[in-house]
């Protein structure tokens, strides 16, 4: 029987693995099991300044029976933010892919049609293969075949997949990271959370496939 899966929202698992983000089922549920089972500590609410201590005898003053709010736990599965050099070595397949993808159409088109329409034909592959492959790749998998290579993914800031409006944010805003002399791919090298300037535009991050 199928069910989702408590990290990514996979619809469809039907085995221990979550086929979309890799985790295994069972032991992600039992860490949230176990982190939910850790009682907060109980805090006391400190008096207000110029509040007046009880007088002996008397009646104690009025409690309201609103809890403290605490702040959930992180998950087990903390953030393992994938960092600049090993999001580069992905991104390096991913671009020799698409290159190659692009020199086998381009010899097909020349060999099979004429010189004016195969070039033409092209060009339009070349603008829309880049852009079709990312963003297809991410909103479906949140990963590229560089970074499966990797074993590294990119989610929402949540944890959550991306929906495709986020996926073609993020491959429109690594262009404007190229443009700017590559400094957008830099942020990764330099921020604590390992995020470029393309995954700050998007709401995204990268990280590690547990």
């Amino acid at each position: 029987m199928s069910s989702s899966c408590p990290q990514c929202g996979w619809s469809r698992v039907d085995g221990a693995h979550c086929p979309r983000c890799g985790v295994d089922v069972a032991r992600y549920r039992a860490d949230l099991a176990a982190v939910s089972a850790v009682p907060a500590p109980a805090v006391e609410p400190a008096a207000p300044p110029g509040a007046f201590a009880a007088i002996p005898g008397s009646a104690p003053p009025p409690t309201t029976t609103e809890e403290p709010r605490v702040a959930a736990p992180m998950a087990a599965a903390a953030l393992h933010p994938a960092g600049f050099w090993i999001r580069a070595g992905a991104l390096l397949i991913d671009v020799v892919l698409v290159m190659a993808a692009e020199t086998a159409f381009g010899f097909f088109l020349w060999a099979f049609i004429d010189d004016r329409l195969a070039a033409a034909a092209s060009r339009a592959f070349r603008f829309l293969a880049s852009p079709c492959y990312f963003v297809f790749m991410h909103w479906t998998r949140g990963q590229t075949l560089g970074k499966m290579a990797f074993h590294i993914r990119v989610v929402s800031r949540d944890g959550g997949p991306l929906s495709f409006g986020q996926a073609a944010l993020r491959h429109l805003g690594s262009w404007l990271s190229a443009v700017i002399l590559g400094i957008g791919y830099l942020f990764a090298a330099v921020r604590a959370d390992k995020r470029a300037l393309h995954d700050l535009i998007a709401g995204t991050r990268v990280e590690h496939v547990t």
